[in-house]
């Protein structure tokens, strides 16, 4: 933190290439570990209302992460207010990844909600204080207090109930949260904030979203490599973490194969890039919570390969590489304006061949979503040689 920090040179320049700050990398840092924590809550306990919990709890997480990285792509990240931004929302990522398996019905779950309110308001009212003279930044910051401010009612109102209530209040909070920056943050008397029209550094975000995501597919290997490790290579072990590997890997190939790579080329080339950038930013969130889902699935199936097979496991072994095709779906909208059949092809067949699962171990479970994510795969490959697509991202995307 060497440099001087002027209010109006806290602002990144659009006009060069905005480059991923060190401080920002080692704030993902913290991501490893709370891919972790959510793993164990689901792992332990992979019933209804705990998934539900887990699921808002996510979102929260993931909710800070995007208005951290939303910060560093619009201010420079080498800044010493910036950094010291950057460096508090790592601090209550840490804090509240701690909380997390007893969080959310328990009273760690006051812990978890102040502290993610706390670091929301402050971002905002710190980028006013820092931002200069220019009116409409500060429009903007006031816009997204306001939103927070709203979001933290339900939030701090849930601390004080158990159980059933306060997993309701706090499912009102984080809707809130995400209809303020789906919708623009409408706020009275001062209208939306045009954020959508706003140029965007698209090398920083898309950086930004391959690295979270590169973090959840680094969870999955590491947790496969934990639960393994006590089992001394046993043949049945060692096959179930031959397979969660396989997963993580046509993961990693299905993302990166085309629309992955060429990501930052369609957000460049868009006529609204904002637009584009915050629909790839779904996309990336719903395959990361999609990886996070095969993670529990692959520590399932190395803990009990050839054990029953329940509801929740198919849940875990299927869901999860449902949800990423899911978002691996929306990415391609993003980049291409068209979804490759072959996606949404493989989340029905997943759901279709759900029942039947049911009568096998676990470990030939997770071999059928092997082969179903093997086929998608091969058809993309297959279907870029023959009919190659060129850019051609959304004019818009409401």
């Amino acid at each position: 933190m060497a440099r001087s920090d002027g209010p109006a040179e806290a602002v990144a320049s659009q006009q060069h290439p905005q480059q991923v700050g060190f401080v920002e990398l080692f704030f993902d840092v913290v991501f490893v570990f709370a891919f972790t924590r959510f793993s164990e809550r689901l792992v332990e306990n992979f019933d209804l209302l705990n998934s539900w919990a887990t699921l808002v709890l996510m979102l929260a997480m993931w909710w800070l992460w995007y208005r951290t990285v939303w910060t560093t792509n619009r201010y420079d990240p080498e800044r010493p207010s910036i950094q010291l931004m950057v460096i508090v929302a790592m601090l209550a990522s840490l804090l509240m990844s701690a909380a997390v398996p007893a969080a959310a019905l328990t009273e760690r779950g006051v812990v978890f909600a102040w502290v993610y309110v706390t670091v929301q308001v402050l971002r905002p009212f710190w980028l006013l204080l820092i931002g200069g003279e220019h009116r409409y930044p500060r429009l903007v910051h006031l816009r997204i207090l306001f939103w927070t401010a709203v979001s933290a009612v339900p939030w701090i109102a849930g601390t004080f109930v158990m159980d059933g209530p306060r997993l309701v209040l706090w499912t009102v909070a984080i809707v809130i949260d995400y209809s303020g920056g789906i919708l623009d943050y409408p706020t009275p008397r001062l209208g939306r904030a045009g954020l959508r029209d706003q140029p965007i550094a698209e090398a920083h975000l898309t950086e930004r979203c391959r690295q979270l995501l590169i973090i959840a597919l680094g969870e999955a290997v590491l947790a496969s490599g934990i639960e393994f490790s006590p089992y001394g290579f046993q043949r049945d072990r060692a096959m179930a973490l031959l397979v969660s590997f396989v997963i993580a890997v046509l993961l990693w190939q299905l993302y990166y194969y085309r629309a992955g790579t060429l990501l930052r080329a369609a957000i460049a080339s868009a006529s609204a890039p904002a637009r584009i950038s915050e629909l790839a930013a779904y996309a990336h969130l719903i395959m990361v919570i999609g990886i996070s889902l095969s993670a529990v699935g692959d520590t399932l199936i190395i803990r009990h390969p050839f054990g029953p097979t329940g509801w929740t496991w198919v849940a875990a072994i299927f869901g999860g590489p449902a949800l990423f095709l899911a978002g691996r779906s929306m990415l391609d909208y993003a980049v291409f304006s068209r979804v490759s059949w072959s996606r949404p092809i493989g989340v029905l067949l997943l759901a279709a061949l759900a029942p039947v699962a049911l009568r096998l171990p676990p470990i030939v479970v997770a071999m059928v979503a092997v082969v179903v994510l093997a086929a998608v795969a091969l058809s993309n490959v297959v279907t870029w040689r023959l009919v190659p697509r060129a850019l051609a991202p959304p004019r818009t995307a409401r």
